[in-house]
């Protein structure tokens, strides 16, 4: 394996300092480190050193990068989507697999080296979705980690037999089974609820719920799935994605469901709010001891053509729509996709001291709210220390 001395670089934004990668770790950190006379010297230049990017909620099965551009058409609701969704997929006949490579590396070229994705479930595409997803798992774990999470899209108790099919994708190597508004959507709470933590209970795997339901309906299930998560002994196993009720609830009623979350270590999926959707209250949830994590969501796809998919991007966007003009606030942001999601996808050995994973990215940044304002350009990144974009250039082929 190569040995590389990254010069000069500021982790997280600190002293400057020389950053010896070997054998795909950082294996020293100093004023001067001991490299070998043939490793290879990359100016750092002053430049912020960032672990690499964590997108812990996307689609990778569904994103339209590497086609030819595609009007968006979709209506305005949740269930307009969905049914635009399905229409276009079959329009265009998206490969999963091909999709998911395409994304990965478009991914890479902007410093994202780890990825949770939902990759759909249903009657019309049975498990095809997750064995392409899968596929590209397999043959780029050495350039990405890669999580799948089962998501039933169009609905679990409403199509017959998804759930079946979303507990076989678990037993082929999901290593999450998601759930989509279990009122909104299958307007049956308790039934989609209990069917998803059986499967979790049977299996040992985590629970990950897109909960897009507002006000009431939303806090009501967010206390269901509290219920049901320390009952069953699975916290920190569990999280809400989206949760737009919470940057909509009055203080009492907000300070409750903070403490259910707390206290059952339910995690917080926030990627922003598009349109109408209000944010969680980032800071508030985190300063009350509430994990949270963020992601990109749909990029490019049938959903809406304006997410790029770059996590320096979102943090800004997440800072933007929470009103943040703190410097502390604004590395909240940024914190919520790289240690955030780390904490999210169990990486252990994720982050900018010796012995860790050598994932990361290089830009020309004094600080954190300085990289997230401004999200330059990626002049450097390296996964499990292989350079993969040198000078903003990716140094892979797209498929």
């Amino acid at each position: 394996m190569s040995e590389f001395v990254i010069a000069g670089a500021r982790p997280w934004g600190g002293e400057p300092c020389d950053v010896l990668v070997r054998d795909g770790r950082i294996a020293a950190r100093g004023k001067t480190v001991d490299a070998a006379p043939q490793a290879r010297r990359i100016d750092g230049a002053g430049c912020m050193l960032l672990p690499g990017l964590i997108d812990a909620h996307t689609h990778l099965d569904k994103t339209l990068i590497g086609l030819p551009w595609h009007a968006h058409r979709a209506g305005p609701n949740l269930i307009d989507k969905i049914t635009n969704e399905r229409a276009v997929m079959a329009e265009l006949g998206l490969d999963p697999a091909l999709q998911s490579a395409r994304m990965v590396r478009h991914m890479l070229s902007r410093g994202t080296t780890a990825i949770r994705s939902h990759v759909d479930i249903g009657l019309d595409n049975k498990l095809s979705h997750f064995h392409g997803v899968a596929r590209t798992r397999d043959a780029d774990a050495a350039l990405s980690t890669i999580q799948i999470v089962a998501f039933p899209q169009t609905g679990m108790l409403t199509q017959p037999g998804v759930t079946e099919l979303m507990e076989e994708a678990v037993k082929e190597g999901a290593n999450a089974v998601g759930g989509l508004d279990p009122i909104g959507i299958d307007r049956d709470p308790k039934g989609q609820l209990d069917a998803i933590f059986a499967i979790a209970g049977r299996h040992g795997c985590e629970i990950d719920i897109h909960l897009h339901d507002m006000g009431e309906i939303g806090a009501i299930t967010v206390e269901m799935m509290a219920e049901r998560t320390l009952a069953l002994g699975l916290q920190g196993k569990v999280t809400v994605s989206h949760g737009y009720f919470l940057g909509d609830m009055g203080h009492g009623r907000l300070k409750g469901i903070v403490e259910k979350l707390v206290e059952a270590d339910i995690a917080v999926m926030t990627a922003g709010c598009p349109g109408r959707w209000p944010i969680p209250p980032i800071s508030k949830l985190v300063d009350a001891g509430v994990r949270m994590f963020s992601g990109s969501d749909g990029v490019r796809d049938s959903w809406g053509p304006l997410n790029n998919g770059d996590m320096l991007e979102r943090a800004y966007q997440l800072a933007w729509q929470s009103d943040y003009d703190r410097d502390p606030d604004i590395e909240t942001c940024l914190k919520l996709a790289t240690f955030g999601g780390a904490r999210a996808m169990g990486l252990k050995d994720y982050g900018l001291d010796v012995g860790c994973r050598a994932d990361l990215v290089l830009v020309a940044a004094e600080t954190a709210a300085e990289a997230v304002c401004y999200h330059p350009p990626r002049r450097l990144v390296m996964t499990g220390g292989r350079i993969v974009v040198e000078d903003g250039r990716l140094l892979l082929d797209m498929p």
